[in-house]
């Protein structure tokens, strides 16, 4: 995850975005509270809680008042999408670039006994 280059609460998207895609929350799951996030990752809370808004804003977790945020039902699912797509369309494209540059094939990369 380490690109420096990203705003703050982007990267802790990415965290909280893995923890959920690892299984770490699963839809329904309760997230950590802004606070103890932000303890967690050394980070402000007020950039915690806007990266909590995107995830609100974009439906995949709930606000439950008074008791926290949880992840949305169905949120694993889209997050996968969403994630596959930008792989798809923004990270992969230089990659098979390179792979052409240097003679690399998929089978290569999936036959590790030569690495």
């Amino acid at each position: 995850m380490a690109d420096d280059s990203k705003p703050v609460y982007l990267r802790l998207r990415e965290v909280i975005s893995a923890s959920i895609l690892d299984g770490a929350f699963r839809d329904g799951d309760m997230l950590p509270s802004v606070r103890a996030f932000a303890v967690q990752q050394g980070a402000n809370p007020l950039t915690v809680a806007k990266a909590y808004q995107s995830f609100q804003d974009d439906g995949l977790v709930t606000v439950k008042r008074g008791v926290g945020m949880f992840v949305a039902e169905g949120a694993t699912r889209r997050l996968r999408t969403m994630e596959r797509t930008h792989f798809l369309r923004n990270v992969w494209p230089p990659v098979a670039a390179q792979m052409q540059r240097v003679g690399l094939t998929v089978s290569d990369l999936t036959n590790t006994q030569d690495a």
